[in-house]
């Protein structure tokens, strides 16, 4: 069953490349081309990739991991670096996903609700960069616009918010620096 699975999302959705794993719970919602959303070497997927109709693009590196129950929703660009770990519950956005005008975000729900995805909106897209080697623990949230630098290690219920510096710990609600890792710690 698996492999019937990946061999579906393999045409249809994504571009994966040797040794990707699709897990029964992984769901790809691509609104666009299977180019938009590019899965590396022997990476597992566990949660949800997905790419608005008016645009988005998600790459992961190589030998990664997406939680269960992970999203990643994409407008613009999320870019995964390579051996980068995410947990389950953990949500990375480079979207508002709806409009900040309240007439607006009426306007775009009941035309989803009516017609679908819109091929056209403005969701004020960031990109969102996260490096090598970095771990985002469970139930995170990282926002629009953030760059996540190498070997970051984000702490459980973080909420990054800005861009963080390479080889460091950062926890909390914004997420703040906890300490930078030793040189040990990087190998």
């Amino acid at each position: 069953m698996l492999t019937k699975f990946r061999a579906f999302w393999k045409k249809r959705a994504a571009l994966c490349e040797a040794g990707v794993v699709l897990h029964p719970e992984a769901t790809i919602v691509n609104m666009r081309r299977s180019e938009c959303i590019r899965i590396g070497a022997f990476t597992h997927i566990r949660g949800q990739l997905l790419t608005f109709s008016h645009g988005g693009e998600i790459h992961i590196g190589e030998y990664c991991y997406i939680g269960e129950q992970s999203k990643l929703w994409s407008a613009g660009h999320i870019h995964i670096g390579d051996r980068v770990l995410i947990a389950h519950a953990v949500t990375i956005l480079d979207n508002l996903t709806h409009p900040l005008s309240a007439s607006a975000r009426h306007n775009q729900y009941r035309n989803i609700i009516s017609n679908g995805h819109p091929k056209t909106m403005n969701l004020d897209e960031q990109p969102v960069e996260i490096g090598d080697d970095v771990w985002i623990g469970c139930m995170s949230v990282i926002l629009r616009g953030v760059t996540i630098g190498q070997g970051a290690i984000i702490g459980a219920g973080s909420v990054v918010t800005r861009s963080i510096p390479p080889w460091t710990i950062v926890a909390g609600n914004p997420a703040k620096i906890v300490r930078e890792l030793t040189q040990a710690e990087r190998g």
